[in-house]
């Protein structure tokens, strides 16, 4: 019986991961800018194909627009994007400077990071509810159902497991000053 099960799962790990990496430790990480459309000729772009994105330091990006023209719609795209960074644009390219964090902001970003660990966990017993449904509504014999239960179970544990990993490491990435 194949209910791709685990590449279900494997989904929402990777969901997880491209969420984590958006929550800001304090240092400069061009994927924080991932998502950030940008209006380029009338067309909403992603500030990484029309942008260079380089980290000259810990805390520093430099956005290098491959067009200058689109410098001031970058810049505008970076301040309605709430970042928490305001852009400096001197004319070449656009410097986002990453403030060293304080212990409240911190602390605010772990809790952001639980949630989304949280949202990870519900889709994994989402999963898990749909594959048991599936599997009984099989009508199989009582040992073989039974066994099939296990498996998902299993594999829900294991995914757990990877998702604390994630929350853990990130907590200590977030708190580490």
């Amino acid at each position: 019986m194949d209910l791709n099960t685990e590449a279900r799962m494997q989904k929402v790990i990777e969901n997880l991961e491209s969420k984590l990496v958006s929550i800001r430790a304090g240092r400069a990480n061009p994927s924080m800018l991932n998502g950030i459309m940008v209006d380029y000729y009338g067309t909403p772009t992603p500030i990484n194909s029309i942008a260079n994105i380089t980290v000259p330091e810990a805390r520093q990006l430099f956005i290098k627009p491959f067009d200058r023209s689109a410098l001031k719609n970058i810049e505008k795209a970076l301040n309605e994007a709430n970042l928490g960074i305001n852009p400096s644009n001197n004319g070449e390219m656009i410097i986002l400077t990453i403030p060293e964090l304080t212990e409240d902001r911190r602390k605010e970003y772990v809790k952001q990071a639980k949630s989304v660990g949280e949202e990870a966990k519900i889709s994994l017993r989402n999963i898990r509810q749909e594959d048991n449904e599936k599997i009984k509504k099989e009508n199989l014999p009582e040992d073989e159902e039974k066994l099939y239960l296990e498996e998902v179970q299993e594999l829900i544990n294991k995914y757990n497991k990877i998702v604390d990993e994630y929350i853990k490491n990130k907590e200590d990435e977030l708190m580490k000053v």
